[in-house]
């Protein structure tokens, strides 16, 4: 099972979309600044998440997410 996530940083304006097998050890790593990426925006909130069967639909369907019109039908 794979998950297509997006967090949103709570003090600043910053949304990431990401995939993951295990969501919850995802979320503690951007939170405790272990992603570089994410660092500077830390703490983040889960604002979506979609389960997938395949590491290939989730992948397929986080690159639609990353996109403008994607990122507009998840918020």
């Amino acid at each position: 099972m794979f998950t297509v996530y997006a967090i949103s940083s709570i003090g600043k304006t910053y949304i990431y979309v990401g995939m993951t097998s295990n969501l919850e050890d995802r979320l503690n790593r951007h939170n405790s600044g272990y992603e570089k990426t994410t660092r500077p925006y830390h703490p983040f909130r889960l604002i979506y998440q979609k389960d997938f069967l395949t590491r290939a639909l989730a992948r397929e369907y986080e690159k639609f997410i990353k996109t403008t019109r994607g990122k507009r039908t998840i918020l």
